[in-house]
């Protein structure tokens, strides 16, 4: 209601003489940007309105990266990305049952056409995105023995390349530490976010450590749905005549915890790990989070289509203050992934996370209580 402080009329004036300079309605959205920018809080959006709308054109994609064989021009295949096929939004084209193309193998020709540098891939993929695409593809530049294939490309490679760098964590993770820490990535805390935690956690829950990722966490909703499942304490356990004993709750992590963090995480991202925090599963691993934690439930629409967002509800902490908006969370043990080593492949949040978990369990091994003697009742 105080506006942050701010001397609303006097913002006004101050870009008011900027209006008469509007030629487009994205100048208008900058400017109305700017001045809402001057109340300093998060989740205060400016968008769309009276613009001119134009036709795009899909560009097929099939999931892999390519790099050109300078000696032959061709186009080699130097990377596939599997997906997860059983699902559409990260349908990989070229992993499809019947479709045998490898990695290193070249890409010849595309519906026909012949394909040789300095011509884009892409270029002979335009308007094809979700279309039955005819694709010659040999072992050899020469195009000796080339075999022809039917696929689909897709309109978007972002899940396709998400998944594979996410499975590439956990294999990293698995691979570290002998199969003992499973590793979980968390996008967001709206439906994605949601569906990917699930996905991830009931296989891994019952391992000895976990590394909970929330880098790059693009928010949402607010998370406790997630850290209820994280907090889950085993109360009994129950022994089976046959087999394994099993526990109550049946998913109840039982192994120590650390949640890597970044800038780049925020709104439920920050709400995120100040709850891991609160709760006490573990050290907070990487850099402060973004600060955006006064949400907002509306959109105010104007007259042309466009839109305000009006943030209206704010973060107290239960020390009776506004906390984590403009401030984010910060890491109990920071560690920033330097870009020099980020380039040679190196993830030094993820080795710090792996280095802190296997500490703890080498200190304090999560274990249960085995069965006891059956009893003897009189």
């Amino acid at each position: 209601p105080n506006m942050h402080g701010v001397d609303w009329p006097a913002m006004k004036a101050r870009y008011a003489p900027l209006v008469k300079s509007v030629a487009h309605r994205e100048d208008l959205n900058y400017i109305i940007g700017e001045l809402i920018g001057e109340l300093n809080a998060g989740h205060t959006y400016i968008g769309g309105g009276d613009q001119p709308s134009f036709s795009r054109v899909n560009v097929g994609l099939l999931g892999c990266d390519y790099e050109v064989d300078r000696a032959s021009g061709r186009y080699r295949i130097s990377k596939i990305f599997a997906g997860r096929n059983w699902e559409k939004k990260c349908t990989a084209p070229l992993t499809q049952p019947g479709i045998g193309v490898k990695e290193g193998d070249y890409l010849i020709a595309v519906n026909g056409a012949d394909l040789k540098h300095p011509t884009s891939p892409y270029a002979l993929f335009e308007s094809t995105a979700g279309k039955q695409v005819a694709i010659k593809v040999a072992k050899d530049a020469s195009g000796k023995d080339a075999k022809d294939y039917t696929v689909e490309p897709v309109s978007s490679e972002y899940w396709l390349r998400y998944n594979d760098w996410v499975e590439s964590n956990r294999k990293k993770v698995s691979d570290a530490t002998g199969g003992k820490v499973g590793y979980i990535h968390v996008p967001n805390t709206s439906i994605n976010g949601f569906n990917e935690f699930i996905r991830a956690f009931y296989p891994q829950f019952n391992k000895e450590g976990l590394i909970i990722d929330a880098r790059y966490n693009s928010g949402g909703n607010v998370p406790n749905p997630m850290i209820e499942r994280l907090s889950r304490q085993v109360l009994n356990m129950w022994g089976r005549r046959e087999g394994k004993s099993w526990v109550t709750p049946s998913a109840a992590p039982n192994g120590h915890m650390v949640c890597l963090i970044n800038g780049y995480a925020g709104s439920g991202g920050d709400a995120f790990p100040y709850y891991f925090r609160a709760e006490g599963l573990g050290p907070l691993i990487g850099t402060t989070t973004w600060g955006g934690l006064i949400g907002y439930s509306r959109g105010i629409t104007l007259m042309d289509g466009g839109f305000i967002s009006m943030p209206d509800f704010g973060f107290i902490s239960l020390k009776g203050e506004w906390d984590v908006e403009r401030i984010g969370v910060k890491p109990d043990i920071e560690v920033d992934n330097l870009p020099e080593e980020a380039a040679k492949g190196r993830d030094q949040q993820l080795e710090k996370g792996i280095e802190v978990l296997m500490e703890k369990i080498r200190q304090n091994p999560p274990k249960l209580p085995a069965k006891p003697p059956y009893p003897i009742k009189k």
